[in-house]
């Protein structure tokens, strides 16, 4: 007892950690030499590990012994331990020496820098540990077969362990601190060794996590170093003073001190490793960018390197899923074929996944047709920063089983640097885009989506040039707006009916603009049609709408809410493929059209009035119902005019008298917005506003949209 008081006052004594520091520091002669310790700390981490008091749980948290079991037999040891354990066995014999022979602890653990002086830091304390590990691994294995083997139970014998372990219960509080203890030196360890293979390509000493841990080393490798020499010490102490030593509670002040102290060294370097992680993750993500940059600037003879750059395999070979059969497949199922990225964050609705699912099996069903071949893939788009939880995974999963296409396996096969230039090269904002590339991995639209609902697959192979060529064959027409929407609307058209088209929220407005204008129709003489496709937002007030025209009979309307989505999602996607195509402010009188309509949607109602496909004006709600109203102003013209000219002339100068108000809102999810818009009706650029609005009824917030007005 007296040499363990003799220690406790020695490490009183070196209470000026400088001094102590420089002490070490003028131990530390490394000879250049790199020694992989690496696998020696596997096997270290086994041994201690499996020597514990209590077999269940394991003394370490981490890895199962099943897994560590497998590492061990991956790595060879022999290179290492031919080359270090004659330095191990030195250690250990010197530890136990030492303690039997009364040194102090803080001189032994500087004997220790002495005898490893030409070692690297990290291999210091790995060897040390070993060291330790072979002594403390030694008296354990005693202990758990000395019951069944005589071998050991004689060398048990020597070491007083059957007597001790009659003891156990009493003893376990301080087995307990022990293991408290070799677990915080070994999680110390496991940090420095992480330190020595951070890759020097990616981090310098220069940068200031990497600076500040390395000042900490020295003083982490001591006191780690002494720790094992005071775990030593209990052990070596125990087996030749018995277990009265150890039922002494006079040293267990030791242990917990020296525990904390690691713990605090410990937490320390963890939180400069993680920022070493977060620098090399930054100049990966950044090499990895300029790497997919220069990719898709290079020729390729098919789109292997472009697809296996955007869907990282890592050591899956299998990363997408087919869709049919819900199996793993390779990349290879892709390759010289025109590829659509469906990209999305978790959040795609059900309507466009709906609309795009009878897209693409309609287009399977000519699969013999080599112009309209095409796969598609899910590539999800998931915030890097935030923690991926159970809930995600459940939504991830949902989405993933209703997709018939291909699907990647998981978000995280997509790296930061891909998500980077998702978000940077093809403007993703989370509202779903659809980049296609052709056979050889190129950019031939980027972002097919807003031809897909107009034209679906008509629009193959959804390349740039196809959407120039489609609008140019295109034409201000009633089909234009309806198409693939409602056959009904359809018929009419064929009938060469005259078809009212309109929408907006106020259910008096709907009341008097249906029954006027069917007032007219019957006045005129003219087979009239009417049909309500709703509004762009407010979906309650819509309902609302739909419940009047029901009960009413006010005129013919959409039931499916899909329909009504799909409509306003075609009109804004014209709008859109106009601004991707930089033509927005072309003279084009079908795109001034359609920016009336989306503007129209914005304050209250509106109607296009057409005679079969051909479309006789387009007006606000407000000059449409003022233009029916005053029928009796204009019904003259109408023989001499015809009922079409008639109603345009009418409404042509109500319109010049009331101006209606334009304003277009882009929310910022939308991607590509454009600089500046001009105002359909007199042609000026648009004043920009930004506006924070949050509809309700949708179901979930419309965040941040960008408004323009006039």
């Amino acid at each position: 007892m007296q040499l363990i008081k003799g220690d406790r006052g020695g490490m009183l004594s070196m209470s000026d950690d400088n001094v102590m520091m420089k002490q070490v520091q003028a131990t530390h002669a490394p000879d250049g030499r790199e020694v992989d310790v690496a696998p020696l700390l596997h096997l270290v981490e086994d041994i201690l590990n499996r020597a514990t008091l209590q077999v269940e749980p394991p003394l370490l948290a981490g890895q199962a012994h099943a897994e560590m079991e497998e590492k061990n037999h991956q790595i060879s040891y022999s290179i290492v331990l031919d080359a270090l354990s004659y330095v191990i066995d030195r250690i250990s014999c010197e530890i136990a020496y030492k303690a039997l022979g009364g040194a102090d602890a803080h001189s032994t653990t500087v004997a220790i820098f002495e005898t490893l002086a030409s070692f690297p830091w990290d291999a210091k304390l790995v060897l040390t540990l070993a060291a330790f590990a072979l002594h403390y691994g030694e008296f354990w294995l005693l202990a758990q077969i000395y019951s069944s083997n005589q071998l050991a139970k004689a060398m048990a014998t020597l070491r007083q362990l059957p007597m001790i372990m009659e003891h156990s219960g009493p003893l376990k509080p301080r087995f307990d601190a022990l293991n408290k203890l070799i677990k915080a030196m070994v999680e110390v360890t496991r940090c420095m060794v992480q330190f020595k293979e951070l890759p020097p390509s990616y981090i310098s000493e220069d940068v200031p996590a990497l600076t500040q841990a390395m000042t900490h080393i020295p003083t982490a490798v001591y006191w780690t170093i002494r720790s094992v020499v005071a775990c030593a010490n209990q052990i070596t102490l125990l087996t030749t003073m018995g277990h009265e030593y150890a039922l002494s509670t006079t040293e267990a002040w030791e242990l917990s001190s020296l525990e904390h102290k690691l713990t605090n060294i410990c937490d320390h370097l963890k939180q400069q490793l993680g920022s070493c992680y977060q620098h090399i993750d930054d100049k990966k993500n950044v090499e990895t960018f300029r790497m997919l940059v220069e990719l898709f600037e290079m020729t390729h003879i098919d789109n292997m390197k472009i697809l296996k750059a955007l869907i990282h395999a890592r050591d899956d070979p299998m990363p997408i899923v087919d869709g049919s059969t819900k199996r793993k497949v390779t990349l290879e199922v892709l390759r010289r074929k025109n590829v659509l990225l469906l990209i999305s964050d978790l959040n795609i609705s059900h309507d466009e996944l709906s609309i795009l699912e009878q897209i693409y099996n309609e287009s399977r069903i000519h699969t013999t047709r080599l112009d309209s071949q095409y796969e598609v893939i899910w590539i999800p788009v998931v915030d890097p920063s935030i923690v991926w939880t159970e809930a995600m995974h459940k939504q991830f999963e949902t989405l993933q089983s209703t997709m018939p296409w291909y699907t990647v396996s998981h978000p995280s096969v997509i790296e930061k640097a891909v998500v980077r230039y998702i978000r940077e090269k093809w403007h993703f904002r989370n509202k779903a885009i659809l980049v296609v590339l052709d056979p050889q991995g190129r950019v031939v639209s980027p972002n097919a989506i807003h031809m897909m609902w107009i034209w679906g697959s008509n629009a193959f192979p959804f390349t740039s040039l196809r959407e120039e060529s489609l609008w140019r064959e295109e034409a201000w027409r009633l089909e234009l707006l309806v198409n693939g929407i409602d056959p009904m609307i359809l018929n009419w058209i064929k009938d060469g009916k005259y078809i009212f088209l309109y929408g907006g929220d106020d259910v008096e407005w709907v009341r008097k603009f249906t029954n006027t204008a069917r007032a007219v129709a019957v006045a005129s003489r003219i087979p009239l049609e009417m049909a309500y496709v709703g509004k762009s937002t407010k979906k309650e007030l819509v309902r609302r709408v739909l419940a009047t025209i029901t009960v009413e009979k006010l005129s013919y309307f959409w039931q499916d809410p899909t329909m009504i989505w799909f409509f306003w999602t075609r009109l804004e996607s014209m709008l859109f493929s106009k601004i991707q195509q930089g033509k927005l402010d072309d003279h084009d009188p079908m795109m001034l059209e359609i920016k009336k309509l989306l503007s129209y949607d914005k304050e209250g109602g509106w109607a296009v009035l057409s005679k079969g496909s051909n479309i006789i004006s387009n007006g606000h709600g407000n000059t449409v119902l003022t233009t029916l109203v005053e029928y009796d102003l204009w019904k003259e013209e109408i023989p001499v005019k015809g009922f079409d000219l008639a109603y345009d002339d009418h409404h042509k100068k109500v319109h010049g008298v009331t101006y209606p108000c334009c304003r277009f809102e882009f929310p910022n999810t939308a991607g590509r917005i454009p600089e500046g818009m001009k105002c359909p009706e007199c042609h000026r650029y648009m004043e920009k506003y930004t506006t924070f609005l949050c509809c309700h009824d949708e179901g979930h917030p419309t965040a941040s949209p960008f408004r323009g007005e006039l």
